[in-house]
């Protein structure tokens, strides 16, 4: 294939060549855009020319190549670090955001029952490092004690860095099996995480499971696999998505190691899909949300209302903006990413990057840019989700994908927490309708954090809005016409918290919403705390009115006085599981 380039690129279309089929990408400034996604050609081969010297390049495809390993862990010859990233160059052209196909990829799944099936997050570390599950004795009462009070089912990680530590390709469920068993003799659902990312440097984080020893290998190596701010400092809580298709691991691109991971727990657990297992959550970056690891409480890099700092400078997200930004017309745009954006703890009219009036967000060169990172990471998203469906298609299963709420310097104009972590959303810019159109086309669900805050909570000097952006959320789910599920962000055992995920989950956000409620709530998470007498029965009551459904005629009065009457009935058993989870 082959592509020219005029001089004044910024006026003149560029054309495309592959196979005797010609593409248009239009100009800079042209009204030409196009509402329905298009998948790049595979193999598509990019010729730029440039004086002196023509530089051969294979644009990243959404789907993972599924090319042969190679030994040694080589580099096919044809992708090199200077892979252009076609679906940012064409999203960067295009004035109008994506509009999802009318014919959305829906599972054969039955309808929702009225009401909100209420999950529980599992303790991260409920199998150990030995593949055995950590406090069996507890953890069966606990489960026990769960289906008791009506609770639907149970969320746990699925650990890349446990099942697949020692070697590529070699899986060890132990653990994970007796589990899903477990659960399977209490008659509880699972939503089951494929987490490919490390377990700690997160809020919550209460212990430590790596990437598989193999990767960090790989990634000590090279570490520009890794995420990297402009001060050099790595990350390696995921392996930076710069390098999604290409083969840095040990022969295999990153995609593929994700989709092969998940075709194995299939083949383990084919038995519990669409009985036992209901739901596949896909982890798509650190904390296993769809994001960049903009702000990494580890060692203390980054502190609550900190803005965060973006995560472009590894060399292979760096060689993509560089390709961007050629294709755009400025190829000085390429070298870097915003050097006047702050640092981690930095708030917004700190910096030139992100204040108020004047701020290089809301230029030329800002919407280049966060369209160009935005769009990486929805690649990303698109690519995983391909391999998800493909693997799990007809299993009876639920795909979704975590986003998170990030709700501090909401109420500003730029929202700069938000961009730094990849979600391309300011005060005259919708950034999570893309998201969700992208999991429409997918058939995938949009689990969304924060949904037990409200507003006057939060500190009022970093204008934090976490009812705001659900609100936001709900309304670009809406239009999308994807499913929407919730969590809480942090631990909670009031009523104040339960209150807030009831009106949350009910979506009477406005008058066209309906009947339509939330698809499930995951609770965080199952602990020695949550079986305390006071907070069970809190929780207990409020497991029941989330099963009622919006607009229940049962008065909140009665589900108390049941919950009461519950909580008596059940309080040996509850108990055991408090006892026997604090030892």
């Amino acid at each position: 294939m082959a592509m020219s380039m005029s001089h004044q690129i910024g006026a003149t279309p560029l054309t495309l060549e592959t196979g005797g089929v010609s593409v248009e990408i239009p100009a800079k400034g042209s009204t030409a855009t196009s509402p329905i996604w298009r998948s790049p050609m595979a193999n598509l081969r990019v010729s730029v020319k440039k004086t002196g010297a023509e530089m051969d390049r294979v644009s990243p495809t959404p789907s993972p190549p599924m090319s042969p390993m190679l030994g040694g862990g080589g580099i096919r010859p044809d992708l090199s670090v200077d892979s252009l990233n076609i679906v940012a160059c064409q999203a960067l052209m295009e004035a109008a955001p994506l509009e999802a196909p009318l014919e959305h990829k829906m599972r054969n799944l039955p309808e929702k029952e009225k009401g909100v099936p209420v999950f529980v997050m599992m303790p991260l570390d409920s199998v150990k490092m030995d593949h055995t599950v950590n406090r069996r004795k507890a953890m069966n009462a606990s489960l026990q004690a769960l289906k008791s009070a009506g609770v639907e089912g149970i969320m746990m990680d699925v650990w890349w860095g446990l099942v697949e530590r020692d070697a590529p390709g070699e899986y060890n469920w132990g653990g994970y099996v007796e589990l899903m068993e477990m659960a399977k003799k209490h008659g509880l659902k699972v939503q089951a995480v494929m987490s490919f990312h490390q377990c700690g440097g997160n809020v919550g984080d209460s212990c430590t499971i790596p990437l598989p020893r193999w990767v960090i290998e790989e990634m000590e190596k090279d570490p520009d696999l890794a995420y990297t701010d402009q001060w050099g400092r790595r990350n390696f809580e995921y392996v930076s998505l710069g390098c999604d298709t290409l083969p840095v691991l040990k022969g295999r691109t990153p995609v593929q190691c994700y989709s092969d991971f998940m075709r194995g727990f299939r083949e383990r657990f084919e038995s519990f899909l669409g009985d036992t297992i209901v739901e596949i959550q896909v982890g798509m970056g650190p904390a296993g949300e769809l994001r960049y690891p903009s702000y990494p409480e580890q060692d203390g890099t980054w502190k609550f209302p900190g803005i965060g700092a973006f995560q472009c400078y590894d060399k292979y997200m760096i060689s993509s903006l560089k390709a961007a930004a050629e294709v755009f017309g400025k190829p000085e745009w390429g070298h870097t990413g915003p050097t006047d954006a702050g640092s981690y703890n930095n708030w917004p009219e700190d910096t030139n990057f992100f204040k108020r009036e004047g701020g290089g967000w809301d230029g030329e060169y800002g919407e280049f840019f966060l369209t160009w990172y935005s769009q990486m990471l929805l690649d990303h998203g698109e690519r995983i989700l391909q391999s998800a469906n493909a693997v799990f298609e007809d299993k009876g299963v639920k795909i979704s994908v975590k986003i998170a709420g990030i709700h501090w310097h909401y109420g500003t104009r730029s929202h700069a927490p938000e961009l730094t972590a990849g979600y391309y959303n300011t005060r005259f810019r919708d950034g999570y309708l893309p998201i969700a159109q992208m999991l429409a086309r997918h058939g995938a669900i949009f689990n969304f954090t924060c949904i037990e805050m409200r507003d006057h909570e939060q500190p009022q000097d970093a204008q934090c809005a976490p009812e705001k952006l659900v609100r936001q959320v709900a309304l670009a789910t809406q239009k999308a016409q994807v499913p929407l599920a919730g969590e809480n962000a942090l631990p909670r055992y009031d009523d104040y918290a339960h209150e807030q995920i009831l009106q949350a989950s009910s979506l009477n956000i406005d008058n066209k919403s309906g009947d339509r409620e939330m698809c499930a709530f995951t609770y965080l998470r199952m602990n020695p705390d949550l079986f305390h007498p006071d907070n069970w029965r809190r929780f207990v009551a409020f497991v029941k009115k989330m099963k009622e459904g919006k607009d229940a005629n049962q008065c909140r009065e009665q589900v108390e006085r049941e919950a009461e009457h519950f909580v008596h009935i059940t309080q040996p058993l509850v108990q055991e599981a408090a006892v026997a989870l604090m030892h």
